[in-house]
């Protein structure tokens, strides 16, 4: 891991001052930090906390918090496959410092489970390779027995609670500026804005409910993209026994910065940073009408014998987006009794297939979004468990009149006064029907794919709006047979 990586992602830094100090790491010296701090980009405060956040590596078997026989099982079944057969190979795999990678080596040489093969050749040469002998082949068939996992070491329950509980997203301050500017180009009430800042410096969870076509789903996927805090997130964690896995590629974004990094010395040595967690974005996860009461608990494979970590879980830190909540296959009722303690208490429970349950910190930010009445949804109990509850409503007509003129701007058609105000009546006055933020970008669509049709330069011409508008309704639309009958 690169430590100008992780102060990019921070805010902390520019590439630009990295590529500054990696110039002067080359004539004076040093890491990278102390080049940084020297060039004045970053000061030694923000890079103490920078590193400080960063996971130890373990000094020693012991203090990766899982047992020898666990560490000689995952090393057994990585050379069983034919991964490894060296330290810096197990190194790869393990993600344990190379020391403690040869000294779990050694401790597998002193238990007769391998024996030494020679040099290796190729990208290993110089180091020794090892192989398993019949004891430790039987020792891997025994440990592929308990589970087929291969892959970094866990890290344990308790340390994993504890990071949940270092990086909780509260813990990350959102400026009235940074919310601004994640809502940049949505026009809404500054009544809305003001609402949805205390609600994401909260961490606790909310509800945006109002009519459909007014923007909830773009709000709540904004919501998401505003944190830059980073985050670590384990490949995988033992409890009682039992793997974990959490690290999802389609979920956790790891920080990368692309470019080419062979020219670059490792800002933390490698030795000190454990490698069985991944700095990542704060994840961000949406659900809809798929989302099921299993999707919630632990997946257990009964062939591979470890445990898939249920999307909430992997949600940690971040935000978790119900979107068109009470439209999923799930009952909305089931939902919320799963959820009722975890968003009152903080703690979430969770039960191994043994029967054994153990709790996790509920630290995410849950957005409920919907078209539908909350007390449709959900009774009292549970409303006051949420407590941000924002109505993101229809536009005002004045509003309705700014939204026309940015997509139009967008869009490169012009948008008179004078046909976004018949617009509005018709649709308002002639047809009782509501105003809605979608509306504005749809008809503008629709006008532009009929003139691409007919080949015309895009317009809102009285007849392209007018067919337009007559696509925003169906036979059971509000105001329907007025329509047909003013016509």
């Amino acid at each position: 891991m690169f430590l100008g990586d992780v102060l990019i992602a921070h805010g902390l830094v520019g590439k630009e001052d990295v590529d500054a100090a990696l110039l002067r790491q080359t004539r004076h010296g040093g890491r990278l930090g102390d080049n940084l701090v020297a060039l004045g980009r970053l000061t030694q405060a923000q890079l103490d906390a920078a590193l400080h956040a960063v996971p130890s590596a373990p000094r020693s078997l012991e203090e990766t918090g899982i047992d020898l026989q666990s560490l000689l099982d995952l090393q057994a079944k990585a050379m069983y496959t034919g991964a490894c057969d060296t330290a810096s190979k197990l190194y790869d795999v393990l993600r344990l410092p190379v020391r403690l990678t040869q000294q779990l080596l050694r401790e597998a040489e002193q238990r007769q489970l391998v024996e030494s093969a020679g040099l290796a050749t190729g990208g290993g040469a110089g180091e020794i390779r090892y192989t398993l002998t019949a004891k430790g082949r039987q020792w891997a068939d025994n440990a592929f027995e308990q589970n087929s996992y291969v892959g970094p070491a866990p890290v344990p329950l308790e340390d994993y609670v504890r990071r949940i509980e270092r990086q909780a997203i509260a813990r990350e301050r959102i400026t009235p500026a940074e919310v601004r500017k994640a809502l940049d180009g949505l026009i809404m009430a500054d009544r809305l804005i003001a609402q949805i800042g205390p609600a994401i410096n909260s961490g606790h969870s909310m509800l945006l409910y109002g009519p459909p076509g007014n923007g909830k789903s773009s709000v709540a996927e904004r919501i998401g993209r505003i944190f830059a805090g980073i985050i670590y997130v384990p490949h995988c964690f033992e409890v009682a026994g039992q793997i974990v896995k959490v690290l999802d590629p389609s979920i956790h974004r790891a920080v990368t910065i692309e470019e080419e990094k062979a020219s670059r010395g490792p800002s933390i040595l490698r030795e000190e940073y454990d490698r069985r967690w991944v700095p990542c974005h704060r994840p961000f996860i949406i659900t809809g009408g798929e989302l099921t009461l299993e999707m919630l608990d632990l997946s257990f494979n009964p062939l591979a014998k470890f445990y898939e970590a249920p999307l909430h879980v992997k949600a940690l830190n971040g935000i978790f987006l119900i979107d068109d909540f009470g439209r999923q296959i799930v009952s909305p009722e089931a939902l919320l009794n799963r959820w009722i303690v975890p968003l009152a208490s903080r703690i979430d429970y969770l039960k191994l297939h043994t029967g054994k349950s153990f709790a996790l910190p509920f630290d995410e930010l849950v957005i409920f979004s919907t078209n539908l009445a909350p007390s449709q949804l959900m009774d009292p109990a549970f409303l006051r468990r949420i407590p941000y509850k924002i109505e993101v409503g229809a536009p005002c007509k004045q509003t309705y009149r700014d939204i026309f003129r940015l997509v139009g701007a967008k869009r490169g058609i012009a948008t008179p006064e004078e046909v976004v105000d018949a617009i509005i009546t018709e649709l308002t006055e002639r047809n009782d029907f509501p105003l809605a933020a979608y509306q504005p970008g749809f008809i503008v669509d629709q006008v532009q794919s009929a003139c691409k049709y007919i080949g015309r330069e895009p317009a809102l011409t009285p007849d392209l709006v007018e067919m337009a508008i007559a696509n925003l309704y169906t036979k059971d639309s509000p105001g329907y047979g007025m329509v047909r009958s003013a016509r």
